[in-house]
């Protein structure tokens, strides 16, 4: 008899998860199985919605994979010794899978943990499955990796996609099942994350309510998505972010339910965004330091301010932009923000402001439900004009005209800046044109009420060109 492991991470599923697939049809009769999940204490960031929803995804995945029969235990503690003190356990211990986190501190974590394992005489079986295609898969005809998406874009569409396997049988296999103190230590750190969450996600979390978001997605949406996806005051985006972030479903899935719909502009912009979010995958294998420095190498003695005061007004909504500060305070209640929000807040700090796109990226790794470390770092960059492909330092939104475009009768706005509800939405997107006598009017005091604008933007624009230059 034998034991093999099932290593979870980011992959909080049973259907169409390869390591796992894999791992049951490993087993021989008189086998059985291991199911485990890794406290790793230098990944919490207790009180971030991050951190939440994660640990309300988990909690849904273990709970309900025991009702289908597959048991899932923690470990905590430093990884190694956990390994270690696993092998005593169960000295016949012989076999693990998992699916590779191929970049970052999960990349560094899973070599460290291949070189371990193999020392202690255990078969390590690894896939790469959080894309479609991986980091070196699309390269130039020299062998190369592109730098620019649409040539990027090109290839990837020319390929073949990975299959979606929909069955998830649980053979009759053996597991562990019992009650062992072994694993009283992780249930007990798992049960204390659960309680410190500052907010429970629970409803909106695991594979049953990712599979719904989806559907209802691809029947009802994916059509008209290329026309609504820009306007943050309806339901025009997927969402299905947060799902692909933590595992609940798997990008096959999300690929081949849209693949399967008729052809429209919205599928093709839809699938589009897949492409983007492998090619920051690439960006980011090819270029690991991406996180804390400049790809552009000319913009890496940039001077960006730090200034706190600054900053906190960004975080909190308080600059006096009504489109800037409505998306930030989404973010701060909600931990997720619509997509173009996120690239006007983003040039809003790093033109506006000239504030570090590194404070930025951080406070978002923090706050969002959804947080992929390539997409989200890309996005800063290119916002910040820094990045690969990015957009050129030339471009800056003003924040005024773009919540005009993009809410014009300022649904979104109204949803997370009450104290502008009651005024007309000539005034909502910019309050501090009210005269006196209109403010009197409606009883509402700009500077009190709500902010003066923290900056002037045609003077921060100007300021900011000359900067870059």
């Amino acid at each position: 008899m034998a034991t093999h492991m099932m290593w979870f991470r980011k992959d909080l599923r049973l259907e169409d998860n390869t390591a796992l697939n894999y791992a049951l049809t490993s087993l021989d009769k008189k086998d059985q199985l291991l199911c485990v999940f890794h406290l790793d204490e230098q990944q919490f960031r207790i009180g971030c919605h991050a951190h939440d929803y994660f640990f309300s995804t988990l909690n849904n995945f273990q709970k309900s994979a025991k009702e289908k029969g597959v048991f899932i235990y923690f470990l905590s503690g430093d990884l190694f010794s956990a390994f270690d003190n696993l092998k005593q356990q169960f000295p016949d211990w012989s076999d693990i899978y998992f699916n590779l986190d191929n970049r970052g501190y999960g990349l560094k974590r899973d070599l460290t943990a291949l070189h371990f394992l193999e020392s202690k005489e255990i078969r390590v079986t690894t896939f790469e499955e959080n894309h479609l295609h991986q980091a070196t898969e699309i390269t130039k005809p020299d062998g190369s990796s592109y730098k620019k998406f649409t040539p990027y874009y090109k290839r990837w569409l020319s390929l073949s996609k990975p299959m979606f396997q929909p069955d998830f049988n649980i053979p009759n296999i053996k597991q562990i099942k019992q009650d062992s103190e072994f694993f009283k230590e992780g249930d007990k750190l798992f049960k204390k994350l659960l309680d410190l969450r500052q907010t429970d996600f629970s409803l909106e979390v695991g594979e049953e309510r990712a599979t719904e978001r989806l559907n209802d997605f691809v029947l009802n949406q994916l059509d008209s998505y290329e026309q609504e996806r820009d306007f943050p005051g309806i339901d025009g985006t997927s969402r299905l972010s947060s799902h692909l972030s933590t595992g609940s479903i798997s990008i096959r899935k999300v690929f081949h339910a849209c693949q399967a719909m008729p052809s429209s502009n919205g599928k093709d912009t839809f699938i589009k965004e897949l492409a983007w979010r492998d090619f920051y995958h690439m960006i980011y294998h090819y270029h690991p330091d991406q996180y804390k420095e400049e790809l552009i190498e000319k913009y890496r003695q940039l001077p960006w301010q730090t200034n706190e005061e600054l900053f906190n007004q960004w975080k909190n909504g308080q600059t006096g932009y009504p489109i800037i500060d409505a998306a930030m305070r989404q973010l701060q209640q909600t931990g997720w923000m619509h997509n173009r929000l996120r690239m006007l807040v983003a040039s809003f700090l790093t033109k506006d402001l000239l504030i570090d796109w590194r404070l930025g990226e951080r406070y978002f790794a923090e706050q969002l439900i959804d947080y992929d470390a390539a997409s989200n770092i890309g996005g800063w960059q290119w916002a910040a004009s820094t990045g690969t492909d990015a957009v050129p330092y030339f471009r800056i939104f003003n924040p005024t005209t773009q919540g005009k475009k993009f809410d014009k009768d300022c649904l979104f706005i109204k949803t997370y800046l009450p104290e502008l509800a009651s005024l007309p939405a000539k005034f909502i997107h910019e309050p501090s044109t009210m005269s006196s006598k209109k403010q009197e009017e409606f009883q509402f005091q700009v500077g009190i009420d709500y902010p003066k604008p923290i900056v002037d933007h045609k003077l921060a624009r100007a300021f900011a060109l000359e900067w870059f230059k």
